[in-house]
């Protein structure tokens, strides 16, 4: 396996594939399989390893998941910080393909995890974590906080966001990265997945420009959300959450946890607490019960959206919709 940029992809060519031959190609989770699946527009078809409504930060894969990267000749994925469980399977699985992490890649923004007690990232005094959640396993659990812990400390000391999608600047840096390693392993299509980089960057400025407008009159409006996804898309647009319910990524909160939220919410003016569909709902409900706050689902994976050619564009435009109805009052 190599971990490269889009220079490495020559090792590809240089390893026998036919020129004409379009290569297989395995993306981690849905955001990137459709910005892969827009620069393949017209050539191919990625295959997509992870289920849109399953949390990347822990998972089992299934068979079927495990063939999609054995018979890959290319392998995009965020990387190590948002699914450290996945580098073993793709350096087992794929040990002949090319794999590119796209946190890292095109020179796009790169985030610190927030940390502190609203968002607590790093914060293990709170042992009182709910185990009435039925997504995590005890074991894997552990498993993945310690993997979780290792992949976030390996870049000098610094504890990368990798939720980078939500920048739609990064979807774009990320289009030419696809594009050149797709060129440099299938030279023949080469112009076609450039071309559809470029429309595909178009299409999202449109959806900026989208969000730009629906977000400006709700600047500085607090809200709260289930777990800390979206900095990258709070960077971009100009907003900021005041704390997120869960203590991180892999972790459940626990009765304390929920307690210092709810307190969090009322005391500092929170209008809108945003759930997620892959997480338990009720904790969201106790959260803002007794009060006047509003709730709405942000879903930073795009599970209910169609995976055709606009799925990132729509994804970003989708969280700005449902971002600007709940913080202006209308749920």
């Amino acid at each position: 396996m190599r971990f490269t940029n889009w220079i490495g992809v020559a090792l590809f060519c240089a390893a026998g594939t036919a020129a004409a031959e379009v290569p297989n190609v395995a993306a981690d989770i849905a955001p990137v399989r459709a910005l892969v699946a827009r620069v393949m527009d017209g050539v191919g078809t990625p295959d997509q390893v992870l289920p849109a409504n399953a949390s990347p930060h822990g998972y089992s894969m299934r068979p079927s998941e495990a063939a999609i990267l054995e018979k890959a000749d290319l392998v995009f994925w965020v990387g190590p910080e948002l699914a450290p469980w996945m580098g073993k399977a793709v350096s087992e699985l794929a040990s002949d393909a090319v794999v590119i992490s796209l946190l890292h890649q095109g020179g796009g923004l790169e985030l610190q995890l927030r940390t502190g007690e609203a968002f607590a990232e790093h914060d293990h005094g709170d042992d009182d974590h709910g185990h009435d959640e039925d997504h995590h396993d005890d074991d894997r659990h552990d498993e993945h906080q310690d993997d979780h812990h290792d992949a976030d400390h390996s870049h000098e000391g610094e504890v990368i966001d990798p939720h980078a999608w939500l920048d739609p600047e990064n979807g774009k840096a990320w289009l030419d990265v696809i594009a050149e390693n797709l060129a440099g392993a299938d030279p023949e299509n080469a112009s076609a997945y450039r071309a559809n980089a470029r429309a595909g960057q178009e299409e999202i400025d449109a959806a900026i420009a989208d969000v730009e407008a629906l977000l400006a009159p709700v600047r500085g409006v607090p809200f709260v959300v289930f777990h800390d996804a979206y900095q990258y898309f709070e960077t971009r647009f100009g907003i900021s959450a005041k704390g997120s319910i869960a203590l991180g990524d892999a972790a459940d909160p626990g009765p304390r946890r929920v307690a210092a939220i709810r307190d969090l919410v009322r005391g500092a003016g929170v209008t809108c607490v945003f759930s997620e569909p892959q997480f338990n709902p009720k904790l969201v409900r106790t959260v803002t019960e007794g009060s006047d706050v509003g709730t709405a689902v942000i879903d930073p994976m795009g599970a209910g959206l169609a995976e055709n050619m606009g799925f990132y564009p729509d994804l970003i435009r989708n969280i700005g919709i449902a971002m600007s109805g709940c913080l202006g009052g209308e749920s």
